[in-house]
């Protein structure tokens, strides 16, 4: 089992802070209370292209672009990057429930043919009801989980290449097929930390992907998916999301992540907390039960950094360290049957690089990679810095 390695898409923006512009302080509706941000870049797609780039050339697999209501359309922007790029994979996230099923099959096939086959799926089912009312959606939790099951099974059928019919509670079809089914069908990434979601990633997920969490707990979610799985007579692979702090030394990387963490006033860290706090995901208590809402013991478990977190939705832990420790910690979640490592870094476009040059040629040198990049070109392609422009409401930005 080799690794496979794959960066993010910041299509919200990001920049040298974790507070970004889609930071929670008074509710994402108000501007009050706002701290205010420097050196944050607008997510324009030539910015985006030099990140899609950057991961191309320095090897990664894919990128994984976000879905919501505080960033671009995540099935646009790729397609438009796609044609920027030549071998990069887009793993592109969606909500099922939004759009018709069927339409999504179609839209997946068309996608995979206009591409040469370079489409991923990351089916995000939601966690803030409040950012699904702002598309319509008015199912609870549990709910949702149980449509997105339906979605699934519809999505696979309408790719089987003969009219699929199907009468559930959430989706009635008749017929459902696409023109041509996509080749290669494209791989469903889910994540979920739930009773109502295990069951579905063990029916229908080809990778489950986990958020950041120490090594033990880690081990526990794999061994509850793969038991479901095999009651089902499937297997499932897995996969884990996490930021990166990696630099020619430790010492280095944690001043990084202090530099990070000293631009966090109290303030901030308090109302992002509240909002958080309010999330119906139990991956995302789950994160905020790493810290706690304390800066104290961030350090969770060793290099694995829960500073993130303190105000970012989704994905709230970051691997810290020199790249012999970050690629340690990557050995570690390898051993335990993490396949996919979903990685990202603030700025995205530097810490691609730090990453690539860093930590995957010491990956490459312990066999862990199925096929090892060329080594980059000396130098970093200087990002456009273009500052957001103002206006827009704040958003949360969760399940990154």
């Amino acid at each position: 089992m080799s690794v496979h390695l794959h960066w993010f898409l910041p299509t919200g923006g990001d920049g040298r802070t974790l507070v970004d512009r889609h930071a929670y302080t008074d509710g994402g509706i108000r501007r009050s209370e706002i701290t205010p941000v420097s050196g944050v870049r607008a997510p324009d797609i030539d910015y985006l292209a030099q990140i899609a780039k950057a991961a191309e050339h320095l090897g990664f697999e894919a990128v994984l672009t976000p879905t919501g209501t505080w960033c671009e359309d995540a099935w646009l922007t790729t397609m438009a990057l796609a044609q920027q790029t030549e071998r990069l994979k887009f793993l592109v996230a969606f909500r099922p429930g939004l759009i018709s099923p069927v339409l999504a099959a179609q839209m997946a096939a068309t996608y995979q043919r206009v591409s040469r086959g370079r489409l991923l799926l990351n089916v995000v089912t939601g966690g803030d009801s409040t950012e699904q009312r702002r598309f319509g959606d008015h199912l609870d939790h549990d709910r949702r989980y149980a449509r997105t099951a339906e979605f699934l099974s519809v999505v696979r059928g309408a790719w089987g290449g003969r009219p699929y019919d199907f009468d559930g509670e959430h989706y009635q079809v008749d017929g459902a097929l696409t023109a041509q089914p996509p080749d290669p069908l494209p791989e469903i990434f889910f994540g979920g930390s739930s009773a109502a979601a295990g069951p579905v990633a063990a029916e229908h997920a080809d990778v489950y992907l986990t958020w950041g969490e120490p090594p033990a707990q880690v081990k526990e979610k794999i061994d509850w998916i793969r038991g479901l799985a095999e009651e089902r007579g499937r297997k499932v692979r897995f996969g884990i999301r996490l930021h990166t702090i990696s630099r020619d030394s430790a010492r280095e990387a944690w001043a990084t992540a202090n530099r990070l963490l000293g631009d966090l006033d109290p303030e901030t860290v308090a109302a992002a907390q509240q909002a958080l706090g309010k999330s119906e995901s139990v991956g995302q208590q789950r994160m905020l039960a790493l810290h706690g809402g304390s800066r104290d013991k961030l350090e969770i478990s060793p290099n694995l950094w829960a500073g993130v977190g303190l105000v970012r939705g989704g994905a709230g832990t970051a691997l810290v360290g020199s790249h012999n420790d970050v690629a340690d910690r990557i050995e570690e979640y390898h051993a335990l049957g993490i396949e996919h490592f979903v990685l990202s870094g603030y700025p995205h476009l530097e810490e691609a690089y730090w990453f690539g040059e860093g930590v995957t040629p010491q990956l490459a040198a312990r066999g862990l990679l199925a096929e090892v990049p060329a080594p980059p070109r000396p130098g970093t392609p200087s990002a456009n810095g273009r500052p957001a422009s103002g206006g827009a409401p704040l958003l949360l930005a969760g399940g990154r």
